[in-house]
């Protein structure tokens, strides 16, 4: 599948050419990643920290990048490098909702006994990673020029091969990168040479980068078993998003593939089947669009009933052949009037989110008799001091249920009164648990 990238340099999103030329320059990240969520991960570099020298101390430090790399981390599945070079840094960036770093020049570089640079694996810094944020979060990039690892920003030859690098790298990671410098930024072609050596060398997942100018390219590079990180051809609307996740799939296997859709909140709603056609109207139209294996015709979910299915990200599964697809229903999903095709009940099963999602409609369209919306910012304080009062006075489990749903919808209340989410609150406790 497709990685898209965003690099960060100077507090702008830019596409460089070999690491040096600045070919374009954007100033709209967080639009930019809420576009490519839709379709896969995203990998926010730190331009500035991987181009910083390990002497000056900047890759511990922040950077003009930094608070623009805060928010992205938070905005969808992202995995972040650019100046990893100490355990205490990894951490911090996978608590601030990095789900992987990437470590390049600290992974080759360590100091020798004199004080100059030693090249080779630095196992125990990588040890030391792995012990502290899990092997399974390590990403190490083997980025090479002329077959050699590339560190530094990739202005110093270490003299390293890279295959062999990939193979002793792989005990310490989930996961390879491989940048083929010479040609970064360039939309020439990867070298699918140095691409299959790697594969034939590794087991683990191994992603490719540099010089991907079209989505034949990307499909071939699927099928040797590698994913894609995609930079300039992106940016210049060389390869679009939507053509390389369908380009991805196993067409091979069936020509029709199931798409489960699930609900923000993780229910699963319904299982329907698209063709490669079907997926294109479904990511121009923006709502999930099957096609009717009875008639024999593409159909949009609730193209007469009005419930549709509006697409807010898909995901691959590691087969290539199911498809997830996280929507916004709306209505009940079934055509029996069900919330999902998985219930008889009309009624859509209760959660913190459908609880929200209530007392935000009556904010929005108030209707006669609504308490919820008289409730100003002050009241609502006030009641939910009282209401925790009444929790921690509970007697027994009953009284204790009763006063924590009144606590639960009074928070909510204000959470929404705020525009906090409750995945905006389960992320946070999600990041405090991975510190």
């Amino acid at each position: 599948m497709v990685i898209s990238s965003i690099d960060l340099k100077d507090g702008k999103v830019v596409q460089l050419r070999q690491g040096k030329d600045t070919v374009l320059e954007r100033d709209d990240p967080e639009a930019l990643i809420r576009e490519f969520n839709r379709y896969g991960e995203t990998a926010v570099i730190d331009l500035d920290g991987a181009l910083s020298s390990p002497e000056d101390g900047a890759a511990n430090t922040e950077t003009k990048n930094s608070a623009i790399l805060k928010k992205l981390l938070r905005m969808g599945n992202t995995r972040t490098g650019g100046g990893i070079r100490s355990v205490k840094k990894a951490k911090e960036l996978i608590a601030l909702g990095a789900e992987k770093i990437i470590v390049s020049s600290a992974a080759f570089t360590s100091q020798a006994g004199d004080g100059s640079m030693r090249y080779g694996l630095n196992e125990p810094f990588l040890e030391s990673l792995a012990a502290a944020v899990g092997k399974e979060r390590i990403i190490v990039s083997v980025d090479a020029r002329g077959g050699r690892i590339a560190l530094h920003g990739w202005k110093t030859d270490s003299g390293l091969d890279v295959v062999e690098s990939a193979r002793q790298a792989e005990a310490y990671c989930s996961e390879l990168l491989f940048t083929c410098v010479e040609r970064e930024g360039g939309m020439s072609g990867i070298d699918m040479d140095i691409v299959r050596k790697l594969r034939a060398a590794v087991k683990c997942r191994l992603v490719a980068a540099g010089g991907v100018s079209s989505v034949e390219e990307i499909a071939a590079l699927e099928k040797t078993g590698c994913d894609v990180q995609l930079g300039m051809a992106l940016y210049t609307g060389k390869v679009p998003l939507s053509e390389s996740f369908i380009a991805c799939l196993n067409w091979e296997k069936s020509p029709l593939i199931p798409v489960i859709a699930q609900s923000e909140t993780g229910e699963v709603l319904m299982l329907g089947y698209v063709n490669q056609e079907a997926l294109r109207a479904t990511f121009q139209s923006g709502y999930l669009t099957f096609w009717s294996r009875s008639r024999n015709k593409l159909w949009q979910k609730g193209e007469t009933s009005g419930n549709t299915l509006e697409v807010l990200k898909v995901r691959a599964d590691c087969d290539r052949d199911t498809v997830l697809a996280t929507v916004r229903p709306k209505g009940g999903v079934c055509h029996t009037g069900a919330w999902t095709c998985f219930q008889t009940s009309a009624d859509r099963p209760y959660s913190l989110g459908f609880l929200y999602e209530i007392i935000r409609s009556r904010f929005a369209n108030p209707t006669p008799g609504s308490y919820t919306a008289t409730l100003t910012a002050p009241r609502v304080r006030e009641k939910l001091l009282e209401e925790a009062e009444e929790l921690t006075e509970a007697e027994g489990r009953d009284e204790a249920v009763w006063e924590c749903a009144d606590v639960l919808y009074f928070l909510s209340v204000l959470m929404y009164q705020e525009n906090v989410s409750w995945k905006d609150v389960l992320d946070e406790l999600d990041r405090r648990h991975k510190k």
